[in-house]
């Protein structure tokens, strides 16, 4: 089982490079399609078109969005010219409210979605839009990648972050093609709840479900002695030398999250090591 559908949306090519490199090796090594969508982003909202805006300031807004389209699809067809697998690059001149339904449409039938962190140093909050345009719009996996990664997934020391809810199920799914090819696997349970149904053995029954599909993962049980989640996770794949992380995206309401924070958003942040997210 491998990913042979590879997208990646691009807001800006050299900013977005280690994404699309990785999205890149990961089509080199299945041999698989990869699709990049290069989106120019219109900011001024639908209804200002039709409530006095001036005329002259939407035209510009449109062309600068087509000019910033025209300009990443350049970029991205330089980058992946000559490279021995299938790719397809498509410039979209959108508005920021249609981000996620031209994501959603033009990454339907990707079995893996390739992203850079959306937030921190040099981003935007059209990143953010178009991060959760994939989590929520494709359903696919979604592997996010840090700045300056070195665009070889290596994959050989699996965390799994397993809080036993279904978006971190379908981030497992999701990730299995890498899971298996492993050397180590980590199910880390941060602070398990005293009542449900695995209290006894906390993490025993994904375990058992992983192993039916050749892999052996062990089970590490962390207590929260740090103010974040996000933190307690950070600080073991650091001393378990963890090359990349499984978590399920969004366990509080996204409204909650964009508050507040939340293990998602810091993650999304702050993460050393690539990150496959479901929700």
């Amino acid at each position: 089982m491998s990913y042979k559908t590879i997208a990646t949306v691009v807001r800006d090519a050299e900013a977005d490079r280690s994404a699309i490199e990785t999205a890149a090796a990961f089509a080199e090594a299945a041999n698989g399609h990869l699709d990049a969508i290069c989106l120019g982003i219109d900011h001024i909202e639908l209804g200002t078109h039709f409530a006095g805006a001036n005329a002259i300031a939407v035209q510009e807004a449109i062309a600068a969005a087509q000019e910033d389209a025209e300009k990443t699809y350049k970029a991205v067809e330089a980058m992946l010219s000559g490279r021995p697998f299938g790719w397809e690059a498509q410039g979209y001149a959108i508005q920021i409210g249609a981000v996620g339904a031209t994501v959603a449409r033009q990454a339907q039938f990707a079995d893996l979605v390739v992203q850079p962190l959306p937030y921190g140093e040099n981003r935007l909050s059209d990143d953010a839009a178009i991060a959760e345009a994939a989590l929520f719009g494709t359903r696919a996996p979604v592997l996010f990648v840090p700045p300056g990664h070195d665009h070889a997934v290596k994959a050989e020391n699996v965390i799994i972050a397993w809080n036993d809810s279904p978006e971190a199920l379908a981030a497992i799914r999701g990730a299995m093609p890498l899971i298996q090819k492993a050397k180590s696997v980590n199910i880390v349970i941060i602070d398990p709840p005293s009542h449900g149904a695995g209290r006894s053995d906390p993490g025993g029954a994904l375990a058992e479900a992983i192993s039916r599909k050749g892999v052996r993962p062990d089970i590490t049980v962390l207590a929260r002695t740090l103010p974040k989640v996000s933190e307690v996770l950070m600080r073991h794949i650091n001393d378990a030398s963890g090359d990349l992380l499984v978590m399920g995206a969004y366990g509080h309401s996204r409204f909650r999250e964009a508050i507040f924070g939340g293990a998602t958003r810091d993650l999304l942040e702050k993460a050393t090591v690539p990150v496959i997210m479901a929700h």
